[in-house]
Formats: C-alpha cells, structure tokens, sequence
C-alpha cells in the first residue's frame, strides 16, 4: 500500500464486521507500528497541536506508522453501541489487515494500554513488540492486589462530571496539569469533534471494565512499559506492576506529572525509538539557521486618523492579505502578526529579501508605506513555541532603521546573498539597541 506522507495522508476504512473503523498510515521505516490511542482520538484533528502532530512524526521517522479511531470515536463508525475489548481487538486485526501488516509493534498508551496487552497475549504472531505508556492493568474496585483503581463510585462520579462539561471546562488537573491555553482549546475541540456528551459518559464506564492482570503472564513479545513518577491519573506503581507481570519487560520511570504524551514527547519517544530500532536517537537541537523578516506599515497611525475605523479595517484586511500572498509565493513561514506588522522565517536569505521588496511593491498599489528588516542568524525553535534568540532582535532593530520604502539587510545576509543579482546601498554601521557592537546595515533595491 502506498504510504503519503504527513497529515495529508489518505484516511481510509477497515471493515470491522458491520463497522466501518478509519485509519491512515504514514512513514515508510523497516517495521509497522500501530498507534492504540487512548481515551479517544481524531485522525485529522489529532495534526493539529505540535505536540500531538510531533509523536505521530518521530515515530514515522523510523516505523511505518498505523494510526485508527477506535470505533464509536473519531472518524470512525459512531452508532455502534458500547463495545467491548473483544470488538475493540477484531478492530485492531482489521486494520492491520487493510494495511497489509502481518506483524507489528503496538504502542498503546493510556486506556490503549489494556487492549494493546489483550491483543499481544491473544495474537501472539502478529504483535512484535509493545509498548505501554502511563497504563494501567485494572481500572475499576481497588484490591489488596491493586490498590490504585478507583471506586466504583468515583468512575461514576467522573463520568457524569465528564458528560456534564463535555467539550467546554473539563477539568485537565490530573491528565495534563502542566497544559497551556493552545493545548487546552485543541483537546476541547477534539473532544467535540470525536465524541457526544453521552458517548463520552459510556466510554469512561465501559473502560472502567478493565482489569488484564491474569492476561500479564501470557505476553510472549519484548514488552517496553513507560510511566511519568508524578502521573496524576495512572500512578507510577501500576506501571510498575505490569512491567512486573509481563515476562522480561523492561520498565522506564521519566520526570513530571502529566499523563497526556502529548507534554515534552520526546522524552517518551526517546525510550521508544531506542526500545523498538534498537539505537538511541542523537538529542535534536532546537537551534536552527534561518532568515527572518519584519515589515511594518509606516505612518499607520495617522493613516488610521484620516480614513477612520471600518474604512481602516478594510484596508488593513487588504494588508494582511497582500503580505500573505507574497509570503506563499516565496516559501515564508508567517509567525506572527500584530496590527500591521509581519513576522516570517525563511530557509534562504535570498528568498526573505525579495518578499520583502515584492511586499513593499504590493502594499504600494494600496497606497501603504512599509518598511522591513531582514537578518540571518541562529534562532531557537521548541517545539510549540515561537522562535527566539538574539538574531529575532536583531532583524526587529534593523527595521526599525528603516523610513517608508526601506528594505533594510543586515550584513550577514548581505553575504550570504552575493551572486544572486540583488542590488544593494550601503547605510553604513549602526548601534542596535539591547545588541552588542555596531552592525552593517544594506538597503535592498
């Protein structure tokens, strides 16, 4: 089956029975890996947050990856009744069959984790490997054995507070304390768009029904268990139990308190990918060259004055069209916008200069006078953050020279540009404000 990549992948179907379960592939790596979300998923939605987006990435990088909906979620099949882990395995064998794998790791996570386990210890020939993160053997009625579960009381409680603020304030103390406002709205959304209120009251009650312990001992593939020590909603000793229960599991305790994987990914995906491909990735520096470009309106001010708010507003939306157009036309990244300004990155210094001048061009025939600044140097990029670094000031500095008209370049990339038929003036050496030593500064004409 051919393999797209990324989240322009095709979602296709599996027929489960009478089911229809969605499912997409991507990477093209040695072994296949099937993704057992959790509490649910949405295949496309599921793109949308860095974090989220960064796990499906990494493990493509080295595994064909196979990601599905579980029924009564997502894209798949919703009207299906509650189903239980025998449905929910038969799910898994179709997809796997649609695919074409005839054996594959299984990376189950979360409530992913008691059907990952069911499947290996049912279908031994067809699970490799597996991989569990914050899991937990039983999940209802605690026991001298497994004194972590809740009550049955608690589960109920939890799942009409869950059905009750569905998709709107559901609290992520104990999932994902550490979460930010972004992460916080795309879950909502998720939520939303993967399950009704009363579909997610009945998932929380029919995953309450878990408990794998006797099922432990009968796992035949190398088995990876990973758990945060201050997870809030698995406690680290369940993991530990069931890399206890499975034969030569290995166990891996990590830092912090959030349950989601989709906080700091890497550090789960680290022990992953060194589990599964047998090497330990080299740690990715956020640290990347590139050029970055800022534009400004001049006199917008008074130009705001003179036309009034809504006829303001208007050309303002023209603004923001016109530098988005040259932005695609030339390969930027926009980061960020705020009133009348842009900033974007650029993989090639060339590139940012000529968008520059073609904005300066495009915002004329509107009747605006822009300024830019262009720099190329080191810049930081974590993931889900924008980028920073003392090269992001001093791009900001250099436009800030600049009068109506000006596309000013630092000398860096002056340089770096030489033979690319741009023609230059030299505005001789300035002091940029909160940066060190004087800098050369070019006009682009």
């Amino acid at each position: 089956m051919r393999v797209t990549e990324g989240r322009s992948a095709p979602i296709r179907y599996a027929r489960s029975g009478d089911v229809s379960i969605a499912y997409q592939i991507t990477g093209a790596g040695p072994l296949d890996l099937v993704l057992v979300p959790g509490f649910f998923s949405h295949l496309e939605i599921d793109w949308e947050h860095p974090g989220s987006a960064r796990i499906f990435e990494r493990l493509g990088s080295f595994a064909r990856l196979i990601r599905f909906d579980k029924r009564g979620t997502g894209l798949s099949d919703r009207a299906v009744g509650l189903p239980d882990f025998d449905a929910r395995m038969d799910d898994v064998r179709a997809v796997m069959d649609a695919a074409g794998s005839e054996s594959a790791a299984l990376f189950g996570y979360s409530e992913g984790g008691p059907l990952g386990v069911l499947f290996a210890a049912t279908y031994p020939s067809r699970a490799r490997a597996l991989v569990l993160y914050g899991c937990y053997a039983k999940r209802r009625d605690p026991d001298d054995d497994y004194p972590w579960a809740p009550t049955r009381e608690e589960r109920e409680r939890d799942a009409a507070a869950l059905e009750a603020s569905w998709g709107e304030d559901f609290d992520l103390s104990t999932v994902a304390p550490n979460a930010d406002t972004t992460m916080t709205t795309w879950l909502q959304r998720r939520g939303r768009a993967s399950l009704s209120p009363a579909g997610a009251r009945d998932l929380i009650l029919m995953n309450s029904t878990a408990d794998v312990r006797a099922v432990l001992p009968t796992v035949q593939c190398p088995t990876l268990v990973v758990h945060r020590t201050g997870d809030l909603d698995a406690h680290v000793e369940e993991g530990r139990y069931l890399a206890a229960g499975i034969p030569g599991a290995r166990f891996v305790e990590l830092s912090g308190d959030d349950h989601v994987p989709f906080v700091d990914p890497d550090q789960v995906l680290d022990e992953v990918e060194e589990f599964l491909t047998g090497v330990r990735p080299s740690p990715a520096s956020d640290r990347v060259l590139a050029t970055i470009l800022f534009t400004d309106v001049v006199r917008s001010t008074e130009r705001a004055t003179e036309l009034g708010d809504a006829a303001w507003a208007t050309l303002l939306a023209e603004h923001h069209a016109a530098v988005r157009r040259e932005l695609a036309r030339h390969a930027g990244e926009e980061i960020d916008t705020a009133g009348d300004g842009f900033f974007a990155l650029f993989d090639g210094p060339a590139r940012a200069i000529r968008c520059g001048l073609a904005i300066r061009e495009a915002l004329g025939a509107l009747g605006l006078e822009v300024r830019a600044g262009v720099h190329t140097g080191e810049i930081e990029r974590p993931s889900g953050a924008k980028p920073r670094g003392i090269a992001v000031h001093v791009a900001a500095r250099v436009m800030g020279l600049g009068d109506a008209g000006d596309v000013l370049v630092s000398a860096m990339t002056h340089d770096l540009v030489a033979g690319s038929g741009l023609e230059f003036d030299d505005r001789g050496e300035h002091a940029l404000k909160g940066v060190e030593g004087p800098r050369r500064v070019y006009a682009a004409r």
